[in-house]
């Protein structure tokens, strides 16, 4: 690889797991931004050799770590600000990312609800889809972090057809699956049951996903959220586009939970990420599982592979 893989480990369990990871599955292709007392401190236990680097390069036989120059915002938001501008200028092959703790950060004045908007917003993306991949099940939100009781107003047939496009083209492009067959779920229960327990499915979704089909894309649903997780168990679809949050994450996490991996489609930049936030009561004693870093290091080495084959 020409150009670094940008990993900012973010907070909490975040530098553990990522030196953790590296030691496991190889640093040569990887520089570390962010902040360089919490990296020096999670390594500790580690031992491998790092160099502290002015600019964001690889460094042969060792682990280079730049902090960033934050000025007023955390070192952690000018590490991913750093690394996203990098990866658009092309001097960088992609971002992972560890765990942030979004309150802490909004109180600091981060204007976002997490690295989602922000990237978004870094790269002049309006609607980013998070999506998640990695084990048994591949999940897509068309809405994330807002509060469950705006979720129907947020819900259009635009934005839901912008995020199954979106996911069908990174599923065939980055991880090579041919025509993928794709479940929408419904919002309300057994998805709407034709009206009788909500509306949405039959004036929102339904058309969305007709209008998708018609389009060439092979669209399940709107279906209820355990229909379309039980086909996508059974290899039945390739991924479940869910409507909020909890209704494409706690299914995940149940069963893929540390192997997932957090990935933001949309982007003109590769961006990869754990699936778990920063588990505070877990730093310093050893039981933090590296895992979901180890997965979104391969995935972000897998998209760039296919992104940019050896010649």
């Amino acid at each position: 690889m020409n150009v670094p893989l940008l990993l900012s480990p973010g907070m909490g369990i975040g530098p553990e797991v990522t030196l953790r990871a590296l030691a496991l599955d190889g640093h040569d292709d990887v520089v570390l931004v962010g902040r360089v007392a919490a990296i020096e401190e999670a390594n500790a236990d580690v031992g491998l050799p790092l160099r502290r680097v002015d600019e964001p390069t690889v460094v042969p036989g060792a682990l280079a770590v730049h902090e960033p120059d934050a000025g007023v915002e955390p070192v952690e938001v000018a590490a991913v600000r750093l690394a996203a501008e990098r990866c658009l200028a092309g001097t960088a092959a992609a971002l992972v990312t560890g765990p942030i703790h979004k309150r802490r950060l909004v109180d600091q004045g981060f204007a976002f609800r997490g690295h989602t908007d922000f990237l978004g917003s870094l790269c002049g993306v309006s609607e980013p889809v998070m999506a998640f991949v990695g084990g048994e099940l591949r999940v897509a939100l068309v809405t994330h972090h807002i509060p469950l009781m705006s979720v129907g107003a947020a819900l259009t047939p635009a934005v839901i057809e912008g995020v199954v496009h979106t996911a069908a083209a990174a599923l065939e492009r980055d991880l090579g699956l041919r025509a993928p067959r794709i479940a929408v779920c419904g919002l309300n229960p057994h998805a709407g049951e034709q009206g009788l327990l909500g509306r949405e499915e039959l004036e929102c979704i339904g058309p969305a996903c007709e209008r998708l089909r018609r389009g060439g894309l092979d669209v399940v649903g709107p279906v209820s959220a355990e229909t379309a997780f039980l086909d996508a168990r059974a290899g039945r679809v390739a991924l479940v586009v869910a409507m909020y949050h909890d209704q494409g994450l706690a299914p995940l996490k149940a069963v893929d939970f540390g192997r997932s991996v957090n990935w933001t489609l949309g982007l003109p930049i590769v961006r990869t990420s754990v699936d778990h936030g920063t588990a505070d009561d877990l730093v310093g004693t050893g039981l933090a599982d590296p895992s979901s870093m180890r997965a979104a290091l391969r995935l972000a080495r897998q998209v760039i592979s296919r992104r940019h084959p050896p010649r």
